[in-house]
């Protein structure tokens, strides 16, 4: 069941919220009830993952690491 909610806010908020809705292809009320559905929502835990995996976790951060490198580590390794 929908219910009629008024909410008073400056105008150049409002201007901005439905140039920012009609951006998004909703409307301002849609924008604010899937705020609202956010509230109280708990975040998502993190899954836990093995000690071994945590410690590896960023090794390869900013790295260049492409199928071809992959390759070649094999190659290497197993000759």
């Amino acid at each position: 069941m929908n219910v009629k909610l008024t909410l008073r806010m400056d105008d150049a908020l409002i201007r901005r919220a439905k140039q920012a809705a009609g951006k998004r292809g909703k409307s301002v009320s849609q924008m604010v009830a899937e705020f609202f559905g956010t509230l109280g929502a708990r975040a998502k835990p993190e899954p836990e993952v093995p000690p071994v995996t945590a410690s590896l976790l960023g090794v390869l951060r900013e790295k260049p690491v492409d199928e071809g490198a992959y390759k070649r580590h094999l190659r290497e390794k197993h000759l």
